[in-house]
This record gives structure tokens, sequence and C-alpha cells, in this order.
């Protein structure tokens, strides 16, 4: 769901962490959010794994799996976006992707991400593989291009920069962990955002005024992380 708005108090807020200088901050701030609640529809949303091998072999072992399902019982009846992967690699990254279309051609935009996810990965908790939530990065970005999935060196691995594990990359940032809280035993839900860690992120729009969204789990934890996507807002923002 896209809605272009001007701007108000309530996006001035989210948008306070935006890398924006005084020069930029007395022009007219062009503002609109695309939203997707997940519960409702995919909204083009697609899924797609990177880091593995690319033998068919050895990548059965990851057991990689998606589907558009339903949340865990004990989060009620809704739909959510479902990945799942076993890390033998130490560095699988399982994410969504969507694009984004009718922006102005090669502009810079501010993007403000908060993503809600359910996740079963307890706080604190560490085993031979390293943690299962505390290990297991949830990274956001954009790029001009689509991220897609190449091969290299017999492996798979993706065309735009996500950086590794707990690094930010060209494309990406990094929102936090999977970690849901000590001791938890059910599915739980969280929601990570970058607005009030004032960490920007810029992303400059391709020569048709288009962005591919991304969001992912980039893995340090040698077992299996099963995430479900629940929503993902972005509010994009750029001067004129």
């Amino acid at each position: 769901m896209k809605c272009r708005v001007i701007l108000s108090a309530l996006v001035w807020s989210i948008c306070a962490g935006c890398s924006l200088n005084s020069e930029t901050a007395q022009s007219d701030l062009y503002v609109f959010s695309d939203v997707s609640d997940f519960s409702k529809s995919m909204y083009e949303w697609r899924v797609d794994f990177s880091d593995y091998p690319a033998t068919r072999e050895d990548s059965l072992k990851f057991d990689l799996q998606h589907s558009y399902t339903e949340l865990p019982a004990n989060l009620g009846s809704k739909k959510a976006i479902m990945l799942s992967g076993t890390n033998l690699s130490d560095d699988l990254f399982m994410f969504i992707k969507k694009k984004v279309t009718g922006l102005h051609p090669n502009t810079d935009y501010n993007l403000v991400f908060q993503v809600q996810f359910a996740t079963n990965a307890p706080s604190g908790s560490s085993t031979d593989g390293g943690s299962p939530g505390e290990s297991v990065f949830l990274k956001a970005g954009a790029s001009a291009v689509e991220p897609q999935k190449i091969i290299e060196q017999n492996s798979y691995v993706l065309n735009v920069d996500k950086g590794k594990q707990l690094d930010r990359g060209e494309n990406t940032i990094v929102l936090g962990n999977i970690a849901g809280g000590v001791n938890i035993t059910n599915f739980t839900l969280v929601t990570r955002t970058n607005a009030d860690s004032y960490l920007p992120f810029v992303a400059r729009s391709n020569d048709k005024g288009e962005l591919w969204l991304l969001v992912g789990t980039d893995s340090g934890y040698r077992g299996t992380t099963v995430i479900y996507y629940t929503n993902v807002s972005v509010v994009f923002s750029s001067s004129y």
C-alpha cells in the first residue's frame, strides 16, 4: 500500500533520524510511505536466499523453505511471510524484496524502516553454533538494481552489498538482531526500526525512478532459523 503525503508533524518525527542538513531542512521535502501489512497480502514482495552452496546436493542440506502462511497459533489467525533455513555456512542470508516505482529518477532518498516479525529465538541463549537470537542480524536497505543471487566460487551470493552479519553494507543497514526476549518458548512479535537510533540510510533511485527494497536476516548462527514477517513499513523522503 503506497501513501504519498505532504510533510506532517508525525512524519517529521519519524524522519528525525535522517541526515538532513540546514539547507535541506529549509527546502521543500517530498515524503511518502510504503506500508505492507502481510495479514492482507504479500504486496508484491518476493522471497529468496543467498550465501549457501550452489550445488544441489549441498544446498538441500540447508532445508530452505518459505511460504505465505498462517502465523503460529499463539499469535492469532493472521497471515505472514515465513522463511526458514538451517545455516551450515555461518552466513546464510534469507530475504524478501520488492520494487518501488514512481520515484523521481536518479534521486537520493532517505529511508526509515520499521519491520515487524515473529521470532522464537530467545535473548541470552547460546549454543556451540552461536546464539539463535543475537547471532542473527536483521538488515534492511534498498538498491537501484534488483537484489539477486548469483554464483561465485560455487556459492550463491548476493549481487548487491549487504555487508556481512553485524557489518552494514552499501545497500543495507543493521536494524538489530532477532532475539525476542528472555526465556521465550513461543513465537513472539518484535519490531525493529532505524527511526529511533539515528541510523540514516540513503539510496539513489535509478533512471526509471525505481528502487528495490530489501529486508533479510544475515546469520552467524549454525542452526535453524524461522522467521515470520508481519509488516514492513518504509518512509521515503527527499528534498527539492
